[in-house]
């Protein structure tokens, strides 16, 4: 069942043979881009790449006659090249060496195995996104608020926090604008999400009317 389809070197291999494992890296790289696409916010682009991934490995993998050192120097430097110049997800990073492995696997011919690798992971990760513990607090905020360079931070907002919020972690500080404004990042779990406006209100009143920002999602770190 789990033997390799694949005998001897590439010029001796049949089109039935090369057929088998191209689709075999096909139908990987659908079940995994697709699946991915759905649930994680990526751009089609690299929707396309995921699902053409596991084809191009095993294109690599066929031609170096199965030498996996040279199959996997090649085609992983291939493949990461994207984390090099924009920050990315750390499911992303996941999702490529995936792809990866069942594209190595249908170029040692080993069709079989990279389906049941590649149905294994993707039910590990839908059984994962779905874990009550791995969900965030929904009422978690990333508040961000800048405050002239006058005003201390350390403690200006604690009352407003501890009025509005269950707790308030200050994460990063950083200056704006020439150093004329200080930059707060702050994670805060809210005691009730209706209240959002009249927090937003109260901060506004005590940093000058500058700029004041809540999201779902942090913006002032770089995830991998």
């Amino acid at each position: 069942m789990f033997s390799s389809v694949l005998t001897g070197a590439v010029s001796g291999m049949t089109f039935a043979q090369i057929a088998i494992c191209a689709g075999g890296a096909l139908a990987c790289g659908l079940l995994i881009g697709i699946l991915y696409h759905h649930y994680a916010n990526i751009s089609r682009a690299f929707s396309v790449t995921v699902i053409l991934m596991p084809l191009l490995v095993m294109a690599v993998i066929i031609l170096v006659n199965g030498n996996l050192g040279v199959g996997v120097a090649v085609a992983g430097s291939f493949s990461l090249v994207r984390f090099r110049s924009v920050p990315g997800k750390a499911s992303d990073i996941g999702v490529i060496f995936l792809t990866v492995a069942a594209g190595l696997a249908c170029g040692m011919g080993y069709v079989t195995f990279a389906f049941v690798i590649t149905a294994i992971a993707c039910a590990a990760g839908l059984l994962a996104i779905h874990f009550p513990f791995l969900q965030p607090d929904a009422q978690q905020r990333y508040i961000t608020i800048q405050i002239p360079e006058d005003l201390n931070y350390a403690d200006a907002f604690h009352d407003i926090f501890d009025t509005y919020t269950r707790s308030a972690v200050l994460q990063d500080v950083r200056t704006v604008r020439m150093g004329m404004l200080y930059e707060l990042h702050y994670t805060a779990v809210l005691k009730d999400s209706g209240k959002e406006q009249e927090m937003i209100n109260a901060i506004r009143t005590r940093n000058g009317n500058l700029l004041v920002r809540l999201s779902l999602h942090s913006d002032s770190v770089n995830e991998l």
